[in-house]
C-alpha cells in the first residue's frame, strides 16, 4: 500500500482530516499525519507522529507580558480578558490587530514550521512515502510541505479547508493582504493539485493562482458515525449544536419568526423548544429577552461529540445558522455535513439567496434555506402544521445523494488526484522541466 505523509495541525483540523485518514485505505493509501503536539491521544484509525512545538519568539514575549496560558489558541481573547475590555471599536483592539499582523506571519503557529520541517525530514528520509498532502488552516503546514517536496520531489497535494488570502474571515489590513498573497502566491507555486471545498472557492482560487485548475472536495460526514438509535422528540424541538459566531450568524432571525408565529396563534408556544448546545453566549440570552422567548430558548452548554449527535437525531428539526455575508456564496458551515449524518430536516438560516447551501439541500433533499425573516415564518409554518397533523415532522433526504457527502467519498476523490499524480508526471514537475529548456 502507497504512503501518503499528511501535515496538518491536527486540532485545528476539523473532521476533515481524522475522515480522510481512517477512509483512504479502503483506496490504496496509508495516510501519517504529521502534527504538533496534541493534548489528547488521537482516534485509534489515526496513524499520528508528533513533533516537538514552541511559539514564535514574538508571539511567546507577548504571552509572557500578559501572563497568557501558553496553550491557549485565542490569544486576543485572552489579552481582552486580562486587560477587562469588551468594546471591539476600542483602542486596544486597534492594536490588537496591528499588532497581529506583525506577530502572527505567516499565522499564529509560525513556531511550529522548523520543528515540522525537522520531523518530516526524518520521515521521508525512510524512502516509503510516496506524496505528501497538507490541509490548512494554519497556513504553516503548506509551508512546511512546500520545503519538504523541493527537498525530496514528491507529489504534493495543497488542500485548503479555508482560503488563504482571499479568506473570507480575514482580520487584517490590505498591506498585510498583499504580503500573503505573495507568500500563497509562491508558496503554492511548488503544489501539484490544489483542493479547496466550494465551487466558488475553487474559481476564485484558480483565478489568484494563474488559472489554475482546481479541485473541489466538499467536507462531509463519518458514515460510521452516530451511536444508539434514539426515538423523536415529542416536542417541536429545534436542535443548534456547537458555536455561534456573532458577527457572521444571526439567530435573530429564528427569533423574531418565532415572535410572529406565536403571536398570531400559528404556533402554541408550549408545543417549541429550542435548543442551544455550544458555548453559553450572553448575547443570545439577550436576543432571548428581547424577542419574549424566555423559556422557549434554552442555552444546555457543550456537550461531548456523541451525546450532541444524539440530540441531533433526536430533534424535530436542525438549525443551520448560515453565512451571512453578501460577497459570499462559497461558505458550506461544517454543521451542514454533520447533520446530514444526522438524516432529520435541516432548516438553513440566513445566508444569500442561493449560495453552496441552499443547493447542497435542493441536491439531498435534506431541507430548507430561508435566508430571510419571512422565509423562516413561511418554513417553520409548513413543518409546524405537519408536526400537529402527524407527530412528527417527516425526514425526505435522498440517501443516494447524501452518500456523496461522506468521508469515505472524500477520501475516494484525494486517493483520486493521488494516483494521478504519482501514475504520471506531475504538473510542477512538469513545470519545472519546462523551464530547464
Amino acid at each position: 500500500m502507497k504512503r501518503v505523509l499528511i501535515i496538518t495541525y491536527l486540532p485545528w483540523a476539523t473532521p476533515r482530516v481524522p475522515g480522510l485518514a481512517k477512509y483512504l485505505p479502503e483506496f490504496g493509501w496509508e495516510p501519517v499525519v504529521l502534527t504538533p503536539p496534541l493534548a489528547a491521544t488521537p482516534d485509534a484509525w489515526l496513524k499520528v507522529v508528533q513533533t516537538p512545538y514552541r511559539d514564535a519568539l514574538p508571539l511567546r514575549l507577548v504571552r509572557k507580558f500578559f501572563r497568557l496560558d501558553h496553550g491557549a489558541d485565542d490569544l486576543r481573547r485572552g489579552v481582552r480578558e486580562r486587560l477587562g475590555t469588551k468594546n471591539a471599536a476600542s483602542l486596544l483592539e486597534r492594536a490588537l490587530t496591528l499588532g497581529g499582523e506583525i506577530i502572527n506571519y505567516p499565522d499564529a503557529k509560525g513556531g511550529w514550521i522548523p520543528f515540522g520541517i525537522e520531523t518530516g525530514e526524518k520521515m521521508l528520509g525512510g524512502g516509503d512515502i510516496g506524496a505528501i498532502l497538507s490541509s490548512s488552516s494554519p497556513v504553516t503546514g503548506h509551508i512546511i510541505a512546500r520545503r519538504l517536496k523541493l527537498r525530496h520531489s514528491l507529489p504534493w497535494v495543497a488542500d485548503l479547508r479555508d482560503l488563504w488570502s482571499q479568506n473570507h474571515n480575514y482580520g487584517y489590513s490590505g498591506m498585510r493582504r498583499l504580503k500573503d498573497k505573495r507568500l500563497e502566491r509562491r508558496t503554492l507555486a511548488a503544489a501539484d493539485a490544489l483542493v479547496t471545498v466550494s465551487p466558488p472557492w475553487a474559481e476564485r482560487l484558480g483565478q489568484l493562482h494563474g488559472g489554475r485548475a482546481v479541485h473541489t472536495i466538499t467536507n462531509g460526514f463519518d458514515p460510521e458515525a452516530g451511536g444508539v438509535a434514539v426515538s423523536i422528540s415529542d416536542r417541536f424541538t429545534m436542535t443548534y449544536t456547537g458555536t455561534v459566531y456573532r458577527q457572521r450568524q444571526h439567530p435573530g432571525k429564528l427569533f423574531a419568526a418565532l415572535k410572529g408565529l406565536i403571536s398570531e396563534g400559528t404556533m402554541a408556544r408550549l408545543d417549541i423548544e429550542v435548543r442551544f448546545y455550544g458555548p453559553a453566549e450572553a448575547w443570545i440570552e439577550e436576543e432571548t429577552r428581547k424577542y419574549g422567548l424566555q423559556g422557549v430558548v434554552r442555552q444546555h452548554g457543550p456537550l461531548p461529540r456523541e451525546a450532541a449527535l444524539g440530540k441531533q437525531r433526536q430533534s424535530q428539526i436542525l438549525l443551520l445558522f448560515d453565512w451571512d455575508d453578501p460577497q459570499e456564496k462559497g461558505v458550506y458551515p461544517g454543521k451542514v455535513f454533520e447533520y446530514l449524518g444526522a438524516r432529520r430536516p435541516i432548516l438553513a438560516i440566513g445566508g444569500v439567496t442561493d449560495n453552496v447551501v441552499a443547493g447542497l439541500l435542493r441536491q439531498t433533499g435534506a431541507g430548507v434555506h430561508a435566508p430571510a425573516v419571512e422565509d423562516v415564518k413561511r418554513a417553520l409554518g409548513e413543518l409546524y402544521r405537519e408536526y400537529k397533523l402527524k407527530g412528527e415532522v417527516a425526514y425526505h433526504g435522498e440517501e443516494s445523494e447524501i452518500n456523496k457527502y461522506s468521508h469515505r467519498e472524500m477520501a475516494r476523490k484525494f486517493a483520486g488526484i493521488l494516483d494521478g499524480l504519482v501514475g504520471g508526471e506531475t504538473e510542477c514537475g512538469m513545470r519545472q522541466a519546462s523551464s530547464r529548456h
